[in-house]
């Protein structure tokens, strides 16, 4: 249902990096380019993530309550990615570990722009 998810920057190229680098453990590649955006993706008809600097050319903000999910294969990728967000300028906001009785095992990070991101496992 989900056909790509967004966030903005006041920064493209950093951005880029960070998202280049952290993306990258999830298999995802740049599938676009353009100079106010740059798209990943794993697959051709799969969901895809990206980073905008604003329509409006007004500062990107974060949003309250605003957060994207990534979905990770397993724990293992779990901690990896949010490690990994963490090594490349990120800040946690909330550890790797089980958050329900039923298998959802998640970690919460932001990006260099304040982003909040969740990365997760069903099992």
């Amino acid at each position: 249902m989900i056909g790509y998810t967004s966030v903005g920057t006041n920064d493209l190229p950093r951005s880029g990096a960070f998202y280049d680098d952290l993306l990258s453990v999830l298999g995802a590649d740049r599938v676009m380019v353009v100079s106010d955006f740059i798209v990943w993706g794993t697959g051709a008809n799969s969901p895809c993530f990206s980073v905008h600097v604003p329509f409006d050319g007004k500062p990107a903000t974060i949003g309250n309550g605003t957060m994207i999910a990534l979905a990770a294969t397993s724990r293992q990728q779990v901690d990896e990615v949010y490690h990994k967000a963490l090594a490349l300028g990120g800040t946690s906001e909330g550890v790797p570990g089980p958050r329900t009785d039923d298998g959802f095992y998640a970690a919460y990070f932001r990006d260099l722009d304040g982003n909040k991101l969740n990365i997760h496992f069903m099992g």
